[in-house]
């Protein structure tokens, strides 16, 4: 019997009233296969299980008896609340929450035959509930009352029940006394299980706290890690554009002196070229014409030769030694960055083989045959230890270490 379906009430055998009789129908041939029925709450308890009819009579939204029903466009049955409180934020196909059938309007028909129907089964429930006469459940064995509770067995029990060899050396109590106490049992745990979802519900928060704190201070690091590394960048620049200019300007220097002292070479050049010239068409000379004079030549022939050669510009010569000079400020800044770095080679992805000292890793292509450990990671990466060395005082800690065919790069893991 389906009671989430239309549902129509046949007309048939009326209920009895208090008091009235029920009066049978005429015999005859005409009615010999048809008995007298007679419809009453019982024959419909006794022919339909109560907590199937239960199960029929309870809305699928929110499983308890229909109050006050209605069908809609697909025929299926719903409270009017809980149809109502389905559909408040849908303005245009309404969707049955069993079917999935849609409909472009609301459409609620209230169902009086189901509501009659309901008030059946919740007097069936009511009945199922008591179990037998007097309110009282009945021992399936006994057909006695339940009045007792076996605290050995953990189970309701009759009196005949307390009196068979099964239940008479247990300890037994009346059933309402054992409710009671493990209706006080049951309290007592729910407020200890109440205090403890408050100590939860306190850590909960707590940890939310933490966690919270500690985000910001990891934003916090963050921030000075870009500024650290965007002031370290424009300064870096700075010397670049700096030491290049000076370099460019020591470029210009070089030049300019290479021209001059060029300049006074084949100058000297061409002097010593114009003493060779004369001093060969001297030696052309007859003998008379060639001792003519031929001490003053000579005397100043000795003197220049005496004169030591042009050399290169000590100025220019000194200048290559001056260059590390010039970003000494440079260097000094890059090594506050100095590290002293621990490679790790139970971490190290198999491709990846480290120095004698542990300080240089390479690359491979093929994997190397190393031990398994599960520290070591799948990717190519490694863990590293690093000492900062400074003349404050060296610094400690654990890094990873991620590289790649181009080449390696590291950022700080915090521990």
């Amino acid at each position: 019997m389906n009671l989430s379906a239309p549902f129509h009430l046949p007309r048939g055998p009326r209920h009895l009233q208090e008091g009235e009789q029920p009066t049978a129908r005429p015999t005859g041939a005409e009615n010999e296969s048809c008995p007298v029925i007679f419809a009453t709450e019982k024959t419909m308890a006794e022919d339909i299980p109560a907590e199937s009819f239960q199960d029929e009579a309870s809305c699928s939204i929110c499983l308890g008896f229909f109050q006050d029903p209605v069908s809609i466009h697909c025929g299926h049955n719903f409270c009017r609340a809980c149809i109502t409180r389905c559909w408040e934020e849908e303005e245009a196909n309404f969707t049955c929450p069993r079917c999935k059938e849609t409909a472009p309007e609301r459409n609620l028909r209230p169902n009086r035959e189901l509501a009659k129907i309901i008030e059946i089964a919740k007097r069936l429930s009511l009945q199922a509930a008591k179990g037998g006469a007097g309110g009282e459940r009945l021992c399936e064995k006994h057909q006695e009352a339940l009045k007792l509770f076996c605290e050995e067995d953990q189970t309701p029990i009759c009196l005949v029940c307390r009196e068979s060899q099964a239940h008479r050396a247990h300890p037994v109590v009346p059933i309402e006394e054992a409710a009671e106490e493990h209706k006080e049992k049951f309290q007592a745990h729910v407020q200890i299980l109440k205090d403890r979802r408050e100590k939860l519900m306190g850590l909960k928060m707590a940890e939310e706290g933490r966690s919270l704190n500690f985000l910001e201070r990891v934003e916090e690091e963050r921030q000075k890690v870009v500024a650290e590394i965007k002031e370290l960048h424009q300064f870096v620049e700075r010397q670049e554009q700096l030491l290049l200019g000076q370099l460019a300007k020591l470029d210009q220097e070089i030049m300019r002196r290479q021209e001059e002292n060029i300049a006074k070479i084949l100058e000297e050049i061409s002097s010593v070229g114009e003493q060779i010239r004369e001093l060969e068409e001297k030696c052309q000379q007859p003998a008379y014409e060639l001792l003519q004079d031929s001490r003053n030549i000579l005397n100043r022939l000795e003197k220049e030769c005496a004169q030591k050669p042009l050399e290169a510009s000590p100025e220019l010569a000194e200048t290559p030694t001056s260059l590390p000079q010039k970003n000494i400020a440079l260097k000094e800044m890059l090594m506050k960055f100095q590290v002293s770095l621990t490679l790790d080679p139970e971490t190290a992805h198999p491709r990846l083989v480290l120095s004698e000292d542990r300080k240089r890793v390479r690359w491979e292509d093929t994997r190397q045959p190393v031990p398994d450990n599960p520290k070591r990671f799948r990717f190519f990466s490694l863990l590293c230890w690093a000492a900062r060395v400074s003349a404050r005082g060296g610094t400690t800690g654990r890094w990873r270490w991620a590289t790649g065919k181009p080449g390696p790069s590291g950022w700080p893991r915090s521990r």
